[in-house]
């Protein structure tokens, strides 16, 4: 029989690891972009929770940096 030996390459390259570490701090900022902004008073409404930043940008960023990390683990 012939012996083989174990394949120990790490499959993710410094460009992967870059892309993916620049992903998930995407995701991060996009829920911090989402955080913030409560009514002081339980019984009071604020129509800060229906702000443009909450609505459109926090949702693309996280789309972006889940898009991002996943091309980064995919990328040849």
């Amino acid at each position: 029989m012939s012996e083989s030996t174990p394949n120990t390459e790490f499959p993710l390259d410094k460009t992967n690891l870059l892309l993916i570490g620049i992903g998930a701090a995407t995701v991060v900022i996009g829920f911090f972009l989402m955080s913030g902004g409560g009514a002081d008073d339980v019984s009071s409404f604020s129509e800060e929770v229906f702000s443009f930043r909450r609505m459109y940008v926090a949702p693309i960023a996280i789309l972006a940096g889940y898009g991002l990390v996943m091309y980064g683990i995919i990328k040849k």
